[in-house]
């Protein structure tokens, strides 16, 4: 159960009252990414209640819409003060997988933090991961996938990568994500909030 207000009308798709509370937070001084965990945990209901036939795809698109406008909000207290450039880091959403939500918010604090951000979109094949690797010398690769269905395309990025014998970390995010999954597919990393992919990308140009 959500306990949260923000993540709890975010949930229920009640814009007013989301947009409402991000900017009494801002105001207030809350962390900026705080509050987008907060919105990510209302995501994260909001997909599972589409998983179990609760919510359909307007109800999806909907949380989106209202996701994009909090995040327009947040987004100039996102950006860090760090005006020196960090370095590439290579980020897409797998073959078969179209959601680019999770993937924004990453990119948006990714740039915020000073990196250089190759944002490869949705429905990426493996050919492009790889390319797109040589061509910028990315240290890091970001991959997103909210369907379970998809995690083969995962996987077959992630050996099609290490077949070309990339010196390059991979790093996977989405909901469903975890330590047997990262184990499965062969990923180095794994991140289920925005702000946990920002953390790894700190480490490894750290």
């Amino acid at each position: 159960m959500l306990t949260d207000t923000l993540s709890k009308a975010i949930a229920e798709l009640e814009e007013e009252q989301v947009l409402k509370l991000v900017k009494e937070r801002l105001e207030s001084g809350v962390d900026p990414l705080e509050i987008v965990n907060s919105l990510q945990q209302g995501m994260a209901e909001v997909g599972r209640l589409f998983e179990t036939g609760e919510y359909f795809l307007s109800e999806l698109v909907m949380c989106g819409e209202i996701m994009k406008d909090s995040m327009d909000i947040l987004e100039p207290h996102l950006s860090g003060s760090s005006g020196n450039y960090k370095g590439n880091i290579v980020i897409g959403t797998v073959k078969g997988d179209i959601h680019d939500l999770g993937k924004n918010i990453v990119v948006m604090l990714l740039k915020g933090a000073g990196y250089n951000v190759i944002d490869l979109g949705v429905d990426v094949p493996k050919e492009k991961f790889v390319e797109a690797i040589k061509e910028s010398n990315a240290p890091l690769v970001g991959m997103s996938v909210l369907l379970t269905a998809c995690q083969d395309s995962l996987k077959e990025a992630i050996d099609a990568i290490r077949a070309e014998g990339l010196d390059v970390k991979v790093m996977i995010g989405g909901n469903y994500i975890d330590e047997v999954v990262k184990e499965h597919v062969g990923a180095d990393y794994y991140a289920k909030a925005a702000g946990e992919g920002l953390k790894i990308a700190d480490e490894i140009f750290g």
